[in-house]
């Protein structure tokens, strides 16, 4: 059944706006999660490259940190992922939703 078949996309669109393909990916020991390969990574779930499951195993990440990774790129936009700025986007987000 057509349905049932896993159709995946060669490439999704990146968050810099270029084609963004599995290769293209950071490598599977990433360990300094820079805000561009953070993004590469939303971007690869959001289009359908990976599955959540597979980045989580991919990079030994948790559930947690991947969805916080999601909701700032939703929030945000790529700016939400920086680290130094997490609460003040957080704070800024929290005032929208009060107004």
């Amino acid at each position: 059944m057509i349905e049932n078949q896993k159709i995946r996309p060669a490439q999704v669109i990146g968050p810099l706006g270029e084609p963004l393909g599995i290769a293209d990916l950071p490598p599977p020991e990433t360990k300094r999660w820079v805000v561009r390969r953070k993004a590469e990574v939303v971007a690869a779930v959001n289009g359908g490259l990976l599955t959540i499951d597979e980045v989580l195993e991919r990079y030994s990440l948790t559930l947690e940190e991947f969805a916080s990774w999601q909701r700032a790129v939703d929030r945000s936009g790529m700016q939400g992922l920086r680290v130094t700025r997490i609460q003040h986007y957080r704070d800024l987000y929290e005032r929208q939703l009060k107004y």
